[in-house]
């Protein structure tokens, strides 16, 4: 007797049909059989699987199969904040009685941290499992090219693919000069695709809406970038309440309060998040790699595999400062973020931080004798 035509089921019948019913509904969350795969230890206790698309006050909302519930997540707070439960992770969710709770959450493919503002230098986990993640950018405003380049280093540590979005592009409306904010854009911005928009006019919203239609992206970028109108255009409604930015200084209030995942109607997920006052690196070191991945590239060549790039001679990347083929704004700023990320790491390993502080000393050192060298040599 077939499957389809027995009156009863056994438990392999239950088990498939169950799955089946979690990947048809789950599916535009980002269900697949990778989570389907992470998730079998737990169907046999009799949990359900859903998606986090909100948390607030020791609560969540998770999405499953049967529609949105509301669960406690008090078996899932542990005292290292970067393991709690956050928007965008997979849970095993038990749904039997009140409160509901969720058990477990799966272990995340990916997970956007930042650095906390607390003196404690705590990380802090804004979205997990993101394939992409947008970093929104206001033309309304003179173009801040390092914000772009930290947020930057946060998404590639992320693991995340990260996108550059110039919105309010109505309010450059000189095409050669919005080409030149795009062209600084990328250069602060190697292998990441920059990408201008008007979210009223909707000029730029199709590519966008084709970019993240296949997976699940993070929205980021400071209060008054346009996150929420940006959303609005992505969803086809009015989903996200907007508010103006002042004309000073093109700042706005938080209006997003909390993270929210929203199912796109063209396909993919978009996780809207407040905007971010502060943007502290996180144990970022690779993320800021690929940020300054031309300076890594030329300092390859350097005479000494450890020049500081201070005033070593045979430096690779003083000498493309010197003919013009790398701007010394990129060199201090890659400079200014390795020291922070380097005061961070340290921060939690004592070892480290003596090593960081003996190494300071021998490059300043180095430093300053080279350069005395080369003012002796010019003097003679």
């Amino acid at each position: 007797m077939s499957l389809a035509s027995s009156s009863s089921s056994s438990p392999l019948t239950s088990s498939v049909s169950s799955s089946s019913s979690h990947a048809h509904v789950l599916s535009a969350y980002g269900w697949d059989g990778g989570w389907e795969a992470e998730f079998a230890a737990y169907a046999g206790q009799g949990l359900v699987p859903g998606r986090v698309v909100r948390v607030d006050r020791g609560q969540c909302d998770v999405v499953t199969a049967d529609g949105v519930v509301r669960a406690d997540t008090a078996f899932v707070t542990p005292h290292d904040p970067l393991r709690v439960i956050c928007t965008g992770d997979w849970a095993a969710v038990e749904t039997a009685g009140t409160p509901r709770y969720v058990r477990a959450y799966l272990p995340r493919r990916t997970a956007f941290v930042r650095s906390t503002s607390s003196t404690r230098s705590e990380g802090q986990i804004l979205a997990a499992n993101v394939d992409h993640a947008i970093i929104a950018v206001p033309l309304a405003v003179e173009l801040d090219l390092g914000r772009i380049e930290r947020f930057l280093a946060l998404a590639w540590e992320s693991g995340a693919q990260p996108l550059v979005v110039l919105t309010k592009a109505d309010l450059v409306p000189d095409p050669v000069g919005l080409s030149y904010l795009v062209q600084d854009v990328e250069t602060a911005a190697p292998g990441v695709q920059v990408l201008p928009v008007s979210a009223t006019g909707g000029e730029g919203v199709d590519v966008l809406a084709a970019v993240v239609s296949g997976g699940t992206s993070v929205l980021l970028g400071t209060s008054g970038a346009g996150k929420s109108t940006l959303a609005n255009a992505l969803l086809g409604e009015d989903v996200m309440a907007v508010q103006a930015t002042r004309d000073v200084d093109g700042k706005g209030r938080h209006t997003t309060t909390t993270r929210n995942l929203l199912a796109l109607p063209g396909g993919g997920v978009l996780i809207d998040t407040p905007g971010l006052r502060g943007v502290g690196l996180w144990d970022a070191g690779a993320g800021v790699g690929q940020v300054f991945s031309e300076i890594e590239a030329l300092a390859e060549d350097c005479r000494f595999h450890d020049c500081a790039h201070l005033a070593e001679p045979g430096c690779a990347v003083l000498a493309a400062i010197e003919d013009g083929a790398l701007p010394q704004r990129r060199l201090d700023s890659y400079r200014k973020l390795l020291r922070e990320n380097q005061r961070i790491v340290a921060k939690t390993d004592a070892r480290l931080r003596s090593e960081i502080l003996k190494d300071w000393k021998r490059k300043s050192a180095a430093g300053r004798a080279a350069l005395e060298a080369k003012r002796g040599g010019r003097n003679r």
